[in-house]
């Protein structure tokens, strides 16, 4: 792929007219099937929603004065926010590369940025669709507050970037939907599972709070809740600068990738 800073001035408009084609492509691809890529995840939230404060409200705080079920909706946003922002990136690379289509996106003259910015957004805008379903359902159950909207859509926006962008790694990387799924499985779900969706670390022995320190997903679900409630576990600044400089990570490597052509190129 040729590097979008030798891109002359004459095909900047170009560039942006396949961005364009590919964000718009990329888009049509989730929507065509919104129940099973929006609907779905929306639903399997809400189950989580419904089974957790009915055996929990009234047994576990938080925050004080918070109720244990409007604690858990922020967490579930988040959840499946981050989730189906990396589903979408990866999905949609696994599947072209496996059905040989991937040449058709290769053949043209796109720059790496133009490839990574349209599949990132369009997975983004994804997980964005999916968590405002999340909370609009919610709604019907619980009141939650939303006393830092600036913040909880920063986190929204950095996170569902950073899971897009690792999204567009594993899909590179992955040969078979086998070896995708094993992100999911083996990372992806225990590192959100144990992020403090379902909990406040502060609730947790010692050794367990620092170990959950180390899990780039707790900030993310931290800083969002952060956003809720105007209150954390964590310092929301922190948690920015974590998931900033995670997302800067992944975002150099996974351009490195494209501009190397691994494992897409013949």
């Amino acid at each position: 792929m040729p590097d979008g800073d030798a891109l002359p001035g004459a095909f900047r408009a170009s560039a942006f007219i396949g961005f364009r084609t590919l964000f718009y492509k990329e888009v049509l691809r989730f929507w065509k099937v919104g129940v099973q890529t929006v609907a779905a995840p929306v639903l399997n939230a809400l189950l989580f929603l419904l089974i957790f404060s009915q055996v929990l409200d009234r047994r576990v705080t938080v925050y004080g004065d918070v109720p244990y079920t409007a604690f858990l909706v922020p967490g579930l946003i988040m959840m499946s926010l981050l989730q189906n922002a990396f589903a979408n990136s990866s999905s949609s690379l696994i599947q072209s590369k496996i059905t040989g289509n991937i040449i058709f996106i290769l053949l043209p003259p796109l720059s790496c940025r133009v490839f990574y910015g349209a599949y990132v957004l369009a997975a983004v805008l994804r997980g964005l669709l999916v968590g405002l379903g999340v909370w609009a359902m919610s709604m019907f159950f619980v009141d939650v507050p939303l006393a830092q909207p600036l913040w909880a859509l920063a986190f929204a926006i950095l996170g569902g970037a950073l899971l897009a962008t690792f999204g567009v790694i594993a899909g590179i990387w992955a040969e078979k939907f086998d070896q995708l799924a094993a992100f999911q499985n083996f990372l992806i779900m225990p590192l959100t599972m144990l992020s403090g969706v379902f909990y406040s670390i502060h609730s947790l022995p010692p050794l367990w709070q620092k170990i959950s320190h180390a899990n780039p997903f707790f900030f993310m679900i931290d800083g969002f809740r952060y956003g809720f409630f105007g209150q954390s576990d964590t310092s929301p600044w922190l948690s920015l600068a974590v998931i900033g400089g995670s997302f800067a990570a992944l975002a150099a490597l996974a351009m490195l990738m494209l501009k190397k052509g691994y494992k897409l190129r013949g």
